[in-house]
């Protein structure tokens, strides 16, 4: 991977699409929300317009230069440390993959601007879409996900639906589960008939499998999302584990470790998986920025994850 590019990362293997190269349209942390759960922290810079945050045709080389190098994939996933339907040239940027490319794309959002025609027009361009949907109420999505003062639960709900209608492609709903503010049975239920009238193709549940920006959001235990899966019901799948991948022989920098940790906090073995490199030399990385202080431990139930040192 080239040491200059500024927009993509990967491929890192994904719970959902496989082997998958990140591509990053807005800037670290705008979002239109700033959920409990959120790794980035809670300080997002909360947006809604929608505009070119970064330079479209930058992003489209630096996607050529690595299909010309021979790139695998199983997706080019436009996601990454912010909300990526934010940026208006969603739709230029995977018309010009798929003029490029025969890998399909997958665009993972959380759904909030689905509500708008443009966002649905551009986002039913991709091979597979992948919203959220957090909370079956509006109390609820105001407590977890701290949406923009101008979203409100009615209309995103209403643009989930929308998009449904207007898209024939595969849409996986992800619902992530946060202890004690989603996971009564009438929270259950109240996200159960929005499930209902959304109709996604698979319902993938989450929990905090990482450091969250509120220390309170701990992950559940595989038996209670197993549990909480069955009451859902609608063959809702628990993707919170990520596969043992074995570990492999790529070049492993602090450079490279510090690419990943700013997108998401990891343990050794998850730096080692990500960047498919030996396990001992994520462990030298770590240890150099460790003592240099770009990055700082956190422990969460039992592991060790890294993540930059807050500025």
């Amino acid at each position: 991977m080239s040491q200059k590019e500024k927009y993509l990362f990967g491929p890192v293997p994904s719970r959902r699409l496989g082997l998958s190269l990140g591509v990053d349209i807005v800037p670290l942390k705008t979002c239109t929300q700033n959920c409990l759960y959120c790794q980035l922290g809670m300080d997002a810079t909360q947006a809604i317009e929608r505009k070119d945050y970064v330079p479209m045709q930058d992003v489209l080389a630096e996607i050529q230069h690595r299909l010309q190098a021979g790139l695998k994939a199983d997706y080019i996933t436009i996601s990454g440390s912010g909300e990526p339907t934010l940026n208006s040239g969603l739709g230029w940027l995977i018309d010009r993959i798929h003029e490029n490319t025969t890998i399909p794309v997958a665009v993972i959002t959380n759904g909030s601007l689905l509500w708008r025609p443009d966002v649905r027009n551009d986002c039913a361009k991709a091979d597979v879409v992948l919203p959220s949907l957090d909370a079956g109420d509006p109390e609820t999505f105001e407590q977890l996900n701290h949406p923009h003062h101008s979203i409100n639960y009615a209309q995103f709900v209403e643009g989930l639906v929308a998009f449904r209608q207007c898209y024939t492609g595969p849409i996986w709903l992800e619902v992530f589960i946060c202890d004690g503010i989603n996971t009564s049975d009438i929270s259950l239920q109240n996200i159960g008939n929005k499930i209902d009238q959304i109709k996604p193709d698979k319902i993938h549940l989450n929990t905090a499998v990482r450091p969250t920006a509120h220390p309170s959001i701990r992950a559940l235990s595989p038996s209670r999302m197993a549990e909480i899966g069955q009451k859902l019901g609608r063959n809702a799948e628990v993707i919170a584990d990520f596969p043992k991948d074995k570990a492999g022989s790529a070049e492993c920098t602090p450079e490279s470790v510090m690419e990943t940790l700013f997108r998401r906090p990891c343990t050794i073995d998850g730096l080692a998986s990500s960047l498919g490199a030996e396990k001992k030399a994520v462990l030298y990385a770590i240890k150099r920025l460790l003592d240099n202080g770009s990055v700082i431990s956190d422990e969460r139930d039992g592991l060790i994850y890294y993540k930059p040192f807050p500025k």
